[in-house]
């Protein structure tokens, strides 16, 4: 070994550093030296450091298990300020100049942590402690118990600031993806590549390689990373071919799409400005190469959580790839071949090896051979069963075939228990993976649509065959996808033998185990002994055993402890693995920061503000705004001399009843309806009958959630044979959308009918009042005609307007006045708002905003957002009749409930105060005259206020029980939050009009 800037773990045979050049960053306020290529756990490694941080329940002392993200024992926090990043893995954290880390969970400091007596109190701290515990008194709860488990409860801290890093989303398209770039993702690759398929090759580390660079092997005569290097080269090359590393593939969904974030710019201490840390990528790939490698298991032994006992395939991963030794004197306990070449490894750089202990029976020839040639002691048919040392290994006892103990002293355990395939991925879709007892380790049994499973994720640990297992899943992938593919060719490599023997545990005659803690979790601190106490109060089903013992619900998810405790809570109930089965794995695979969940939505992007096309006009008018939903709409437009908003908004309203107005409504939903069934489908979303509605016309329709509540009222129109084009409210546009796809996608996929929002694609401007016809007639191009006879109430046509510009119009009206609404590309939407000014100021127009349009619709009695809140039904709105008996309609049987239909029930009714200048509240309750304020005694609410120029007096809207039999009553209306009360007339929601004269001109 030789030490560089004290670097005295560091030797020469590192092929991902970059020995030139020093970088420096400090951990728990103490400086060290690492090289470009570390992780921040190579680099303490190579320093020295063995302590990282301190498990959750016990706090015990933790050191490295592995050198990858199935890591549960290395969690630190990250920078600091409003930088800091907790719980993250120390083997996967990228170094660079600067950084600043900090053990967690540990006080005061990380050496001595004072809630390290918690192992003291063990014996009551097992499984289901909480569930047990924390019960009796119940007073104690809220005052006691949990402001102390509040205060235990976590791991590090996040930033007290807001975050100050960019985060972005993209979506990707291609052939193949290929996730892993161990040897069979690179075969798979090149393969598919070559036949010119798009490729995206996504690697979740800095390098590409996987093992190939974890080993001392070689491909072709030269070293495998060296030939993986060759590999990428060769696709970057490629026109067709992304390759992109640090990018962890974390999610399968539906179609083809996969979840994956890419760590832009976690490995630089701040990001260049405008680049984001974080890109949230949607991959969405016709076939896929899930190579995505193995998890070494540990072994369940006594104190095997100790620090420098790791896995031994992460030991080989610092020697080779990082150039660290993690110890001078090593012990290598393994059930396999592979675990054999640590010991050769760990020689062949100078450490001692003090002992091989091989737990098959009789050992193994070839683990004979690897401890003559390293000079260590053999233990065949071996086991370790305890491990000596607080904060480090000093010794292990290990007992030998003869059942003899002895001590071997050592600071490293290097353990195998094997390889569990990377399965995550394939199981996503709800598939279950098999187990296999030749490799002892679940294999992918059903896969995704379009998914294989290649190299180690099948179950295939031999290099060679990795290779050409690869290759032959990346042809088929391009083949499937129309291309010629044909093998690659393929390097040579020396074939390896496996040759496991089970091996979970190594408790098994051991009577020291009952006290001795022998880790299944190490996170989570779940026992060998936790298991079996959940099996013996009854928790045998593998869920239940998780969340009992909260095993596998740490960072790593389980990787490296779920088979174990499977195997465990296998033994303890005399079944085999297959009976005792395993828990679903649900994405992600890895922990995603939210940050890159919500990319760029967040402060006023959380959001995004929508205008629409009138809106620069409207401010040039001096309109006031509001938000309505994500859109930003004119609410009145104040002129000079008006002392308030109120006398503004009246003097709209008396403008659309006397003369003439125009309002933006762009902001309703816009929906194009086409295809042979689009009649029948909107027979069956709306209650009311759709089949028999004329070319040119319009209909209303209310539509009903599932269990028949109210959920959404609009206008379609039928502008062709099979051509609608339906409004919804602005509040529900996208629900709408998403309810018709709902409904055409899994209900009813037999219908031949498309649909696509339009609403950003029209600009829709509503022109009211009895001077409307004389307005529109300026700008609408001959030879249309307006007049009732040719365009009625309720008519629908598409025309030209102003000299040839394309045009929807609709006669409608919500202001119960004669009305129309005019649709225009929404390029043209500003434009026909100064035109419309133009040629309307000799009939008097003016815009009204949102605030007019409330009172205008209160005033006819038009149930809106306040009504339709999703707690009314149809009959509640007295839209009873509108429910056809003739059809089924989503929601139909569910509305004809009894308790839904009672007429009883709170129903529309109009509200007018006995002295008109009472204001009313929304929200007030309704109650009998001279009753008291009591859940009792309340019949009803108010849901929409308005000053009604038209009428002189303060009205409303509200449901009433019994409500149409009761106009010309007088109840109170009661404003709790303000203690109010006004006297109130029951009266018909229709205050404008009631006949309906007016809208048909």
């Amino acid at each position: 070994m030789s030490a560089a800037f004290g670097q005295t773990f560091r030797v020469k045979s590192g092929n991902g550093v970059d020995v030139s050049r020093t970088l420096h960053f400090s951990f728990d306020g103490k400086d060290y030296t690492g090289h470009p290529g570390d992780t921040l756990a190579s680099a303490l490694l190579a320093n020295g450091v063995r302590l990282f941080g301190r498990s959750f329940k016990y706090h015990r002392p933790r050191g490295l298990l592995s050198a990858g993200p199935e890591e549960p024992n290395a969690l630190v926090e990250l920078r600091d300020g409003a930088r800091r990043e907790p719980n993250t893995r120390a083997t996967v954290a990228e170094l660079f100049d600067g950084l600043i880390a900090t053990s967690q969970n540990r006080w005061p400091n990380l050496s001595f942590d004072a809630l390290g007596m918690n192992g003291m109190f063990s014996s009551i701290l097992g499984a289901g402690f909480y569930y047990k515990t924390f019960m009796w008194p119940a007073s104690f709860w809220e005052r006691v118990y949990e402001p102390i488990i509040r205060k235990a409860a976590g791991l590090g801290r996040a930033a007290d600031e807001g975050d100050p890093d960019l985060y972005e989303k993209a979506t990707a398209f291609c052939d193949v993806l290929v996730v892993g770039s161990g040897s069979s993702g690179l075969a798979a690759a090149l393969a598919a590549g070559r036949a010119g398929a798009r490729v995206i090759l996504c690697e979740q580390d800095s390098l590409v390689g996987g093992r190939l660079r974890d080993e001392h092997m070689a491909l072709d005569g030269k070293l495998a990373w060296q030939w993986a290097e060759q590999a990428r080269r060769e696709l970057e090359a490629m026109p067709d071919v992304s390759v992109m590393t640090r990018t962890c593939v974390f999610g399968t969904y539906d179609g083809g799409t996969y979840g994956a974030v890419e760590r832009v710019a976690d490995h630089v201490a701040v990001p260049r400005v405008g680049q984001p840390r974080q890109c949230l990528w949607r991959i969405v790939a016709r076939e896929c190469v899930m190579a995505a490698g193995a998890i070494e298991r540990p072994v369940v032994f006594p104190h095997n959580d100790r620090p420098g006992v790791m896995l031994a395939g992460a030991v080989r991963t610092y020697i080779n790839r990082f150039g660290v030794a993690p110890g001078r004197r090593a012990v290598v306990y393994t059930c396999n071949d592979d675990g054999l070449r640590t010991a050769l490894d760990l020689y062949r750089v100078g450490v001692t090896v003090a002992a091989i202990v091989d737990s098959r029976p009789g050992g193994a020839s070839i683990a004979a051979e690897v401890a003559a040639k390293c000079g260590a002691r053999f233990f065949p048919s071996g086991a370790i069963v305890d491990c000596y040392g607080r904060t480090g290994v000093k010794a292990v006892l290990v007992r030998d075939a003869a059942g003899k103990a002895k001590s071997v002293s050592c600071d490293l355990v290097a353990m195998s228990g094997g390889w569990s395939p990377n399965v995550a991925l394939t199981t996503h879709k709800g598939a279950r993976p098999t187990w296999h007892d030749d490799l002892c380790a679940f294999l992918p049994f059903t896969l995704p649509p379009g998914m294989a499973a290649a190299g180690a994720a099948a179950g295939v640990f031999d290099t060679a065959e990795g290779l050409h297992d690869g290759a032959m899943a990346g042809q088929w992938a391009a083949v499937r996808c129309g291309f010629e593919a044909t093998l690659p060719a393929l390097p040579e490599a020396e074939p390896t033998s496996y040759a496991i023997h089970p091996l979970f545990h190594a408790l098994k005659g051991l009577a020291a185990s009952k006290k001795a803690k022998a880790f299944v979790d190490f996170q989570n601190d779940v026992t060998a002994k936790d298991v079996g106490l959940a099996a013996r109060e009854g928790f045998v089903s593998v869920e239940h055993l998780k969340r009992y013992t909260t095993l596998g619900m740490a960072t790593d998810q389980g990787k490296t402890s779920n088979v174990n405790a499977l195997a465990l809570l296998a033994e303890i109930t005399e079944r085999s693995i297959p009976q005792t089965g395993t828990t679903l794995i649900r994405p992600p695979t890895q922990p995603v920061a939210i940050g890159a969940l919500a990319g760029a939505h967040r402060g006023r992007h959380f959001k995004p503000t929508r205008l629409p096309p009138t809106h620069q006009w409207a401010e040039q008018q001096g309109a006031v705004f509001t938000a309505n939903g994500l859109w930003l709409r004119a609410q009145w437009f104040p002129r000079a001399g008006e002392k308030d908003w109120l006398e503004t908004v009246s003097r709209e309203v008396r403008t659309v009843r006397e003369a003439v107005g125009f309002c933006d409504v762009t902001t309703l939903g816009k929906i194009d309806i086409q295809g042979p069934d689009a009649a029948e489908f909107l027979n069956r979303v709306y209650v009311n009958a759709w089949l028999k509605l004329a070319v040119g016309r319009v209909r209303y329709g209310l539509m009903l959630r599932e269990d028949g509540f109210a959920y959404d009222d609009g206008t379609t129109a039928c502008l062709g044979e099979n051509h609608y084009v339906m409004t919804t409210t602005t509040a529900n546009a996208g629900g709408v959308m998403a309810h018709l796809e709902f409904c055409h996608q899994w209900l009813w996929p037999e219908l031949d009918v498309q649909f696509i929002s339009v609403t950003d694609e029209w600009a829709q401007l509503a022109v009211a009042g009895p001077k409307s016809r004389d307005v529109l007639a300026k700008i609408v191009d001959a030879p249309f005609d307006l007049s009732n006879e040719a365009f009625p109430y309720m008519a629908a046509a598409e025309l030209t307007v102003c000299g040839g510009v394309k045009a929807r119009l609709f006669r409608l009206s919500f202001s119960g006045e004669m009305a129309y609404e005019l649709a225009v590309p929404a390029r043209y939407g500003d434009a026909l708002a100064r035109r419309l000014m133009e040629v309307g100021a000799p009939f008097g127009i003016a815009p009204y905003g949102t605030e007019a349009l409330g009172v205008l619709r209160i005033e006819k009695g038009h149930p809106a957002g306040p009504e339709l809140n999703g707690q009314t039904t149809a009959h509640d709105l007295g839209m009873g009749r509108l429910l056809s008996t003739k059809k089924d309609f989503i929601g139909s049987r569910m509305a004809r409930r009894p308790a839904l239909t009672d007429p009883q029930r709170p129903t529309l009714i109009g509200i007018r105060p006995v002295n008109p200048m009472d204001a009313l509240v929304a929200g007030s309750h309704f109650l009998p005259q001279g009753a008291a304020p009591t859940a009792e005694t309340d019949q009803g609410w108010l849901s929409s206020v308005a000053w009604s120029p038209s009428v002189g007096s303060w009205i409303g809207l509200g449901f009433l029980t019994d409500g149409p039999a009761r106009h010309g009553e007088i109840i109170s209306v009661h404003n709790p939050l303000a203690g109010a009360v006004i006297a109130a007339r029951v009266v018909d929601p229709v205050f404008v009009d009631p006949k309906g004269e007016r809208l048909h001109g």
